[in-house]
């Protein structure tokens, strides 16, 4: 008799466990084919809300929905194991008040499966961290260049170039860690702010365009296996570059179906061999 073995995932503790030590990987995943590719290699799958960008072709993140990053977020954990599976929390569907933070989490938790949610700032944001920790939602952090917050902050620009600014990132990460989340994404961060304020808060820094001493690393899948071109921001590198791959693939398809040579005899039914 064969006894299934069930992989235990990975959690928000154990992820807040590796601070210092073995570095988190993290990769974006939105669809059921590539969280299966992904889940054994990664600590954590991050259904992020560039999705907006990479999959609905937007030209922020602005107009994603709470039903979208639901939808995405189900796919990814049904067809996941191992890994720690966080949901990032789109535009507006936190910012009003804790109480609606909390309605929206919940609603994203409990219909998805995930271990988690994302969701950007800093000081500002910390009051609600705290709010949802306290009543059982673990919670990862977003802090520097913060998507959501393109238009107030002048377009997608490295930040903490200005001693001011520096400081106010800093402060940042330490209100964050301070309100009980279990993690924090640092985006487009200045080398020397990210390697500061790593050494200085008690949880993980998953860097984005920040450090290498961060305590872990994230990049989008599509920049990951150059599917996505639009633009190449400085901190990505590509690992596979896929899209001629694709094209010369599908190319084929096409020429083969006009010359009728697809489908062949061994694609059709009741053909005799």
């Amino acid at each position: 008799m064969s006894v299934e073995v069930k992989i235990k995932r990975v959690t928000t503790r154990d992820i807040r466990a590796r601070k210092g030590a073995e570095p988190v990987v993290v990769l974006t995943a939105y669809t059921a084919p590539i969280a299966r590719l992904l889940a054994p290699h990664c600590d954590i799958l991050l259904v992020g809300d560039s999705l907006g960008m990479v999959v609905y072709g937007m030209e922020t993140t602005l107009g994603v929905t709470l039903d979208m990053m639901i939808n995405h977020g189900k796919a990814v954990v049904r067809s996941s194991s191992h890994a720690c599976v966080v949901v990032d929390m789109p535009f507006g569907s936190y910012q009003e008040s804790r109480e609606q933070a909390f309605r929206n989490c919940a609603r994203v938790m409990t219909e998805t499966g995930c271990a988690g949610v994302k969701l950007e700032g800093g000081r500002e944001m910390a009051e609600t961290i705290r709010f949802l920790v306290d009543r059982g939602i673990p919670v990862m952090a977003h802090i520097g260049l913060k998507p959501q917050a393109v238009h107030a902050a002048g377009g997608f620009r490295a930040q903490g170039r200005l001693e001011a600014e520096a400081e106010a990132i800093r402060a940042d990460a330490r209100a964050i860690d301070e309100a009980g989340a279990f993690s924090v994404v640092v985006e487009g961060t200045v080398e020397p702010v990210a390697r500061a304020l790593s050494a200085e808060i008690s949880i993980p820094t998953i860097g984005i365009g920040a450090s290498a001493a961060c305590d872990g690393q994230v990049l989008v899948i599509d920049d990951v296996l150059g599917l996505f071109d639009d633009f190449t921001p400085k901190f990505v590198k590509r690992y596979a570059d896929l899209r001629p791959l694709i094209s010369e693939a599908v190319a084929t398809y096409a020429a083969e179906v006009k010359s009728r040579a697809f489908p062949g005899p061994e694609h059709c039914f009741g053909v005799k061999k």
